[in-house]
């Protein structure tokens, strides 16, 4: 499978990364079907530099927070912890940040097209 980055390039990024490599080579190639699925057009070398923020943010977690938390809370001595799970955006997943998307080539575009506009005769006054 295609990715844009490699397991160097994270652990160069990630000097002291612990995840086993094959981990890492998944992630890559997920990250390799999200970006292409957002914009395969984009420069290879703006996917290779999303690839690997998407990869070293998702790497970065705390492995005691659930993948998929957006907000947590944790007590002490009363033994309590609770955590709202969301989707998209959140610890431990891969997804594109604002930033990646414009790297990518998508900005806040404004419009519409509606698929009978051609049908309308336009009008001239």
């Amino acid at each position: 499978m295609t990715t844009y980055a490699t397991v160097d390039d994270i652990k160069e990024r990630m000097p002291n990364l612990t995840a086993d490599d094959p981990v890492i080579e998944s992630l890559l190639e997920e990250a390799a079907v999200i970006i292409d699925a957002y914009n395969h057009d984009a420069s290879e070398e703006n996917k290779k530099i999303v690839s690997i923020r998407m990869v070293t943010r998702a790497l970065s977690c705390d492995d005691s927070i659930p993948i998929g938390a957006t907000q947590g809370n944790r007590s002490a001595l009363g033994y309590s912890e609770q955590w709202t799970i969301g989707t998209g955006g959140s610890v431990g997943e891969l997804y594109l940040n604002r930033i990646e998307k414009k790297l990518l080539g998508y900005s806040n575009q404004i419009g519409s097209y509606s698929p009978v506009q051609e049908l309308v005769p336009e009008v001239r006054s």
